[in-house]
């Protein structure tokens, strides 16, 4: 791999205090990445993967894959497992989390609460640097390694026509032993989306996503999405200071949906060095609570 060191410096330093976990155009359908409280509420048993490549045509740029498992069991109890896997060139970050949640039913709505716990990975190739100076004292060794654990906490309400939820997935904020600048920061999410029935053929759900890390700017992340016939959708998306970009997607069965988006980073010069971000997405529910007849599950 050939890297120049000073950009490395760079980009760790931005993963460092501005986007240590993985941002994704596609946060609708990962919520249980960010908030342990969703765990089970989609009365189903529900497995969502996702692929991110970053900053196409940047040497190293970020890739992230997702995947999630989660189900009501009993008594208002959901579990939910989640995998993360985030690289950028040497650089690689694993999470495994294990959610549990318990939700309260009202007459229409319920407010579940969840904590999650598990480990964080982080893995430096020195080996896979090169550097200007022969011999460089900061390049010695071949990989250096951390293993933190951490846990977190949410509170998620929604009813078939919105919902709301507080998180702070992280709260440790665990010092790293291969490198102080990559020390934890704690985050705080604010997620909320609705869903309007504009006729019987179209819907119309807009969604917003906060992101609040402590020396960084708060990331608002706002998406605009059309559904026509309960089948396909499509919609814009804004991240304040970052991008703009498109987000699809398509109910293959009332099961099985499949989406894509595409940002492009326009508001900094990141976009000038780059083709633009891509995702993928691939959600699957197979079991429902009262399967006396398949049904779409919840519309969230």
């Amino acid at each position: 791999m050939k890297i120049v060191f000073f950009i490395l410096a760079i980009l760790a330093s931005t993963m460092a205090f501005a986007q240590q976990d993985a941002m994704f155009t596609h946060y609708m359908y990962n919520t249980i990445a960010v908030n342990p409280a969703y765990a089970g509420s989609r009365d189903a048993l529900t497995v969502t993967a996702l692929h991110r490549s970053q900053w196409v045509g940047f040497e190293d740029s970020p890739i992230t894959q997702t995947l999630s498992i989660h189900s009501p069991v009993i008594a208002g109890l959901g579990l939910g497992l989640s995998v993360v896997n985030d690289d950028l060139g040497p650089l690689n970050n694993r999470s495994y989390y294990l959610d549990v949640s318990y939700r309260i039913k009202f007459e229409k709505s319920y407010l579940s609460f969840g904590l999650k716990g598990g480990v964080n990975t982080f893995n430096l190739d020195i080996a896979s640097l090169e550097s200007q100076t022969p011999n460089d004292p900061l390049l010695t060794g071949n990989s250096e390694k951390d293993i933190n654990p951490n846990f977190g906490a949410g509170v998620y309400y929604y009813t078939d026509k919105y919902y709301l939820g507080l998180s702070a997935p992280k709260l440790l904020e665990n010092s790293s032993n291969t490198d102080a600048s990559i020390d934890a920061k704690r985050h705080y999410f604010f997620i909320a989306g609705a869903y309007f029935e504009l006729n019987n053929n179209i819907k119309f759900k807009p969604t917003a996503f906060v992101k609040v890390v402590p020396s960084a700017p708060i990331e608002l992340d706002v998406t605009a999405s059309f559904v026509f016939f309960d089948v396909f959708g499509i919609g814009a998306m804004y991240r304040t200071g970052d991008a703009v970009g498109v987000l699809a997607s398509f109910d293959l069965t009332k099961q099985l949906t499949i989406g894509y988006s595409f940002d492009w980073s326009m508001v900094n010069k990141t976009g000038e060095y780059n083709k633009g971000s891509h995702e993928l997405m691939l959600r699957y529910d197979f079991l429902f609570v009262s399967p006396k007849k398949i049904k779409s599950p919840r519309n969230f």
